[in-house]
Order: structure tokens, then C-alpha cells, then sequence
């Protein structure tokens, strides 16, 4: 077959096939024109799913008559002029390819009255072909009617799925277009019924009420706010208390300069953060907004639009983990429990804290070695990485109750019982135990740093070229985590040191990890992973075991150290620690009060 120009409309019909996939992505990029556009209330109509009808109306800036036909033809955009344009990008769309792609398999018509003009008007499309334009009866802002969606692909329109199918991605991206814009109200209709109409919501209370409608109340109930600038990036929004999870990441919402998008590096440094409050395989939910320069975000990475690349990954990734680990870090049982207590008035007073038994001192450098020696070297722990130290008692607010309260007694050796004046708390004592001795020693294990132990044989590992030349160029950057690697030959290194906690880890595979992290994304989590992995093992095997007796001193010791301890209201493994049931929930028990 002789080579040949395409024509025009099928150029467009190809083109449509990376930006238009379902009514969803039709949705979409017609949301995205709207907030460029500075809408502050956008009305979407859906007809069977988007196939037959996808109707959308704004309030925005419009389009001058002049200017209607452009904006339906290929790469003609308002939002960039040049290249220095491309490389810093703020709107959300910027190719100019989304109406002439979704024109080109539809029947589009566009109404719009740009502000302060006198009169609307029309422009129509089909096949291809334009139609107008004419005068029409329009407010300020934009209409776009898409209708029959790939009425003129028929292969394309097969692989559709049923009305409600598609309705419900059509929902999704209106829903992730709502969490990301506050400021905006939107309103959705499907088949003419009401699907909800969010006003806009400024203050926290309201944005509060949007999330509890477009996500459910439970996950509004379990949202922690955080807010942190740093290094020219600022985070802010909200992430889920651990106690809610889901068994898919459906509740994970993360806008970069208020694009929502789907990064595997945020996913990654998310789950790190809560890698140790959540169970595996469960996924936390959060919206979070990342403001940085534009400059360092790459927005032209994907068709769709839905990926981004960061110019520097690694700090990036390193501040949004610390980020939310600092906010986790806020959701131990003093710091829960005293958003919800009563007036220190109310509260009885409490008497001196009772001084922590030698049973919840952190274990020593010595005790470590006798129980965990096989636990990947970690006997070769210098001592001062093991704390020695007692956990300090948290300062009661005002003198007044302790947030977990007093112990009464213990339960088959496994659970604490405890008082307050709100109702019962239980305890799992080994769990709670193994947390607070787990924090102990990450927090000495940061202090020291990680420290390298050399070898005495060095380890010769085959790499490829890319990684031995890496090594030659930035090994030293691998002495943070603790390695000391140098080049032996084109495609060999040799490994001279490894962190002391790793020692006994097989080198081979996590050094083949690490580098293959570093020359990808510029960064490596691994090594923590592993350390912290090695001093999970460690507070297990230290930690008060079930069925052992203890002195009411001992529980009210370990109620301090938890209240005084980050994250203790999961163990290393997700599980609970404690659990409270209010004297309203005993009483409905034992029907008292009817």
C-alpha cells in the first residue's frame, strides 16, 4: 500500500482514541475547560451513561464569536503561546486537543456568551463539519452538548459497557473534580434525576459536608487535617486516622497544583508513612493538595493527563512521607483522647503518675542480643542504638484525668482494663507494649543515624553498566543508607560495608534493589524498610508476653507510655491497641434509663 496523507477527520477520529475513551474522559476534559475557564458553578447532565447525552454548562469567562471555531479546531488553545509556556504549566489543559478529538466522534454543539459581550452564540458539529455560528439565548459562560458518542465508530461504541457502568466513571471524575475544587459549586443530574448539588464550601465545615457526601461519613469521622510547607512545596488536606482502611485505594485523592492525578511515588510514600499503623493489603483514604512551582512538575506525561513526573522525586517523596507521618505521629491515645474528654473540671483529679515499672523499661542492648541474635545481625548492634532509657510519662493537661485512665484489673493475662470518667478502656497489653517499645528504638536507631559495619571479605556483585557507572559517579550519596559501594569493573561493584542492623540480611538481592531504586526515581526507601522491619522483630520479641501477671503500677505504667508514645493506637502490625466503650453504649447493654 503506497504511502498516503491522511485526511483530516480521521486524523481527528485517531487522535480521539487517546483522549476520548469512555463518556468519562469526555466529562472530564470538558471539567477541565470549565475551571480553566474560572467557573465558579458547573452543571453537568448525563444521559444514558454519557452515550446518548453529556451536557455541560458553566459560569466562566466564555468564548468571543470569533473565537468559537478555533476553539474546535486542532491545537488551538488559550493557555499557552511558546515553549517556555510548556515548561511550566498552571491550567489544566493546554494541548487543545480535547473538543476537535471529541467532535470528531460525536455531535457536538457549543454555546457560549463571553463576559460582557452582548449576546451568545452557537457553533455545531458533526462529522467533522462545522455549522455556524449563530446567534443563541446563552448567560456569561459556556455550554458544551455532546451527544451519541461514537455514533460514527462502531467498533469503539462495542466496547462500551452498560448505561450504569458508565455512569458510575462518569460520577468518579465528577466526584475527584469536586474534593479538588472547594471554591466550585457542581451540580449532577443522570437520566433527569438528581445524583447531588454541592454549593461552594469555603470554610471547614463545609468542605467537611461535601466529603461526607461525595465519600461517606465514615471517612469524614476518621480525617486528620495537616498542613506543611517546606523546600518550596506545601502539603496540605486531609488523611484517614488508621482504624479506617479499605481493601482498594478508592479514597485516595491527591491533586498536584489542583490537578488530580495518579502517582506511584505519592502512593509509595503514603503507604510508607503508614506502614506500620495499617494492616497489609488494607489502603488508607486521604485528599491531599500539593502546591509547588510549576516549574518542577512535567504535566505532559501522559494522554490523559492523569500522571505526572517530578523534576526532583526524592525530596518530594521524603516530604510528603515525613509529612504524614508527623500527623499520624499526633493520633496516640493522650492526644485522641483529649480532643473528646470533658472539662478538667469535670474530671476528677488525678493523683502523681506512677513511675514506670522496670517490666516497660525499653530493652537493653544486652537483653536485645540474648532474645533476638538471629534476627538479621541485629546482635552486632552497636549499644547505642538499644535504648536504655525509661519512656517519659506524658504531662496530664491541667492535673486533671489521664486520657486512658486508671487500671482496674486484667483480663485472662491478655487485655488491661481501665477506667475514666467517659466509660471502660481495654488494652491489649502485648500489642500496646510491643508499640511503645518499637518507637523507643526507631527513635534511638535515628539518633545514631544508620551506622555502616565493613566487611571483612568484600562482595563482588555483577551489575549492568547503567548501575556500575552510577556507582562511580554518586556512590557516595549510598553512604546515608549506610553501604560503602565502589565500582570494580565495567560491570561489577563491590560492596565494602552494609548497615550494622542488616548485617546478616542477604546483601546481594537488597543492594541489586536499592541501586536499581536509586538510578529509576532518584531515591530508595529499602533500607528503612528493612531496619524497621529488623526492630518490629525486635520490640515483638521484647515486649511483655500474654499471660503474664502484672501489678496494677505495671498497667497504669503502660497506660503512661502509651499516652506518652507516637502511634499507639496500632502495634507494629495494624492492630489495635485499645479500645473505649462509653458508659452510653453499657448502659443501652444492660437497658439502664428506659
Amino acid at each position: 500500500m503506497p504511502i498516503r496523507e491522511l485526511p483530516p477527520h480521521l486524523v481527528n477520529q485517531i487522535a480521539a482514541g487517546e483522549v476520548v475513551e469512555r463518556p468519562a474522559s469526555v466529562v472530564k476534559e470538558l471539567l477541565e475547560n470549565s475551571l480553566d475557564a474560572g467557573a465558579t458553578r458547573i452543571e453537568i447532565d448525563i444521559g444514558e451513561g454519557g452515550i446518548r447525552l453529556i451536557r455541560v454548562r458553566d459560569d466562566g469567562l466564555g468564548i468571543a464569536r470569533d473565537e468559537l471555531a478555533l476553539a474546535l479546531g486542532r491545537h488551538a488553545t488559550s493557555k499557552i503561546a511558546s515553549l517556555d509556556d510548556l515548561s511550566c504549566i498552571a491550567s489544566l489543559g493546554f494541548r487543545g486537543e480535547a473538543l476537535p478529538s471529541i467532535a470528531s466522534v460525536s455531535r457536538l454543539r457549543l454555546v457560549s456568551r463571553a463576559r460582557g459581550a452582548a449576546e451568545a452564540w452557537a457553533m455545531g458539529c458533526e462529522g467533522g463539519q462545522l455549522e455556524g455560528p449563530l446567534p443563541a439565548a446563552h448567560p456569561p459562560g459556556t455550554l458544551v452538548e455532546v451527544r451519541d458518542l461514537f455514533y460514527n465508530t462502531p467498533a469503539r461504541r462495542r466496547f462500551l459497557r452498560s448505561p450504569r457502568t458508565e455512569f458510575q466513571h462518569v460520577r468518579s471524575v465528577v466526584e475527584r473534580m469536586a474534593l479538588g475544587r472547594f471554591a466550585v459549586a457542581f451540580r449532577l443530574r443522570h437520566d433527569e434525576r438528581a445524583q447531588f448539588d454541592l454549593p461552594v464550601a469555603t470554610e471547614p465545615a463545609q468542605q467537611e459536608r461535601r466529603m461526607a457526601q461525595l465519600a461517606g461519613e465514615d471517612f469524614v469521622a476518621s480525617l486528620r487535617h495537616l498542613e506543611r510547607e517546606a523546600g518550596g512545596m506545601r502539603l496540605h488536606g486531609w488523611i484517614s486516622h488508621p482504624t479506617f482502611s479499605r481493601s482498594q485505594p478508592d479514597r485516595q485523592h491527591f491533586y498536584v497544583n489542583g490537578r488530580a492525578v495518579r502517582d506511584k511515588l505519592v502512593a509509595s510514600a503514603v503507604r510508607m508513612a503508614y506502614q506500620d499503623v495499617l494492616y497489609h493489603g488494607r489502603f488508607p483514604g486521604f485528599v491531599l493538595f500539593l502546591e509547588m512551582d510549576p516549574a518542577l512538575v512535567d504535566v505532559n506525561a501522559h494522554p490523559a493527563k492523569t500522571e505526572v513526573r517530578f523534576r526532583e522525586p526524592g525530596p518530594m517523596h521524603d516530604f510528603i512521607r515525613r509529612t504524614v507521618e508527623s500527623a499520624l505521629a499526633a493520633t496516640s491515645p493522650g492526644r485522641e483522647a483529649a480532643r473528646i474528654a470533658p472539662p478538667a473540671s469535670a474530671a476528677p483529679p488525678a493523683g502523681p503518675a506512677p513511675a514506670l515499672a522496670s517490666l516497660f523499661t525499653a530493652p537493653t542492648a544486652e537483653t536485645v542480643r540474648e532474645s533476638l541474635a538471629a534476627y538479621a545481625g541485629l546482635a552486632a548492634t552497636p549499644p547505642a542504638l538499644m535504648p536504655s532509657t525509661s519512656v517519659p510519662v506524658a504531662a496530664i493537661p491541667g492535673g486533671g484525668e489521664p486520657p486512658l485512665g486508671h487500671a482496674l484489673a486484667q483480663l485472662s493475662g491478655i487485655y488491661i482494663l481501665a477506667q475514666t470518667s467517659r466509660g471502660l478502656v481495654i488494652v491489649d497489653m502485648h500489642a500496646a507494649h510491643e508499640r511503645v517499645t518499637f518507637e523507643n528504638l526507631r527513635a534511638q536507631a535515628a539518633g545514631a543515624g544508620i551506622p555502616a559495619q565493613p566487611l571483612l571479605v568484600p562482595r563482588s556483585l555483577a551489575v549492568s553498566a547503567g548501575e556500575a557507572g552510577w556507582i562511580e559517579e554518586q556512590g557516595g550519596a549510598l553512604a546515608h543508607y549506610g553501604f560503602q559501594l565502589e565500582r570494580g569493573g565495567p560491570t561489577t561493584v563491590l560492596v565494602r560495608a552494609v548497615p550494622a542492623l542488616l548485617a546478616g540480611a542477604e546483601v546481594e538481592s537488597l543492594v541489586r534493589d536499592l541501586l536499581a531504586d536509586l538510578c529509576r526515581d532518584g531515591h530508595s526507601s529499602r533500607v528503612e524498610q528493612r531496619m524497621d522491619e529488623v526492630l518490629a522483630s525486635a520490640a515483638c520479641h521484647a515486649s511483655v508476653r500474654a499471660h503474664r501477671q502484672l501489678t496494677l503500677a505495671e498497667m497504669d505504667a503502660l497506660l503512661r507510655a502509651m499516652e506518652a508514645t507516637e502511634r499507639a493506637d496500632q502495634c507494629n502490625h495494624g492492630r489495635p491497641t485499645w479500645v473505649e466503650l462509653p458508659m452510653a453504649d453499657l448502659d443501652r447493654l444492660f437497658l439502664r434509663g428506659r
